[in-house]
């Protein structure tokens, strides 16, 4: 799995009906028992194990506690609009390194970058923006979104 954690930019992966299945139902319940999953679709559980572990290995899911930062401790959330000027690869890849950017995607349009960050309060994202993110080397400007309310979240977007 690539470092960003989503898989390889590559190939999407020839997954068969039982691994679109699998997921599928990893994706309602990630503690869902391998014997349950078997059952649903038609593998012993130690089938459904070891596709599992090859789907994982080879970058093509992962399997998470999602948490709610509020719960936490994580009160602001913020999505950064990031105007860069060099390589945006080489500024995506200084963005991934701080610990409070959870998701950094190359983008097409008013901005060349958008960084999410979860910090504890307005104090330490006012912190983050200055100290790390602008003093970044290619960081021509930001926009900072802060989130007031998430209205909806999934990750169950299926295999299609």
């Amino acid at each position: 799995m690539s470092s960003n954690g989503r898989g390889s930019a590559g190939r999407p992966a020839q997954l068969d009906d039982v691994s679109k299945k699998i997921i599928e139902q990893l994706q309602v319940d990630g503690r869902r028992s391998y014997a349950e999953i078997g059952k649903a679709v038609g593998l012993s559980e130690a089938a459904v194990r070891q596709r599992v572990q090859k789907l994982t290995e080879a970058g093509v899911m992962q399997i998470v506690a999602v948490t709610d930062p509020m719960q936490l401790g994580f009160y602001r959330q913020a999505m950064i609009g990031i105007r860069a000027s060099g390589d945006t690869r080489v500024l995506a890849d200084q963005l991934a390194e701080i610990a409070a950017v959870d998701y950094v995607v190359l983008t097409a349009g008013s901005f060349d970058i958008l960084a999410e960050v979860v910090c504890e309060n307005d104090d330490e994202l006012i912190t983050l923006l200055n100290s790390q993110i602008r003093a970044l080397e290619g960081v021509a400007s930001t926009e900072t979104f802060v989130y007031l309310k998430l209205h909806k979240q999934l990750y169950n977007w299926g295999t299609r």
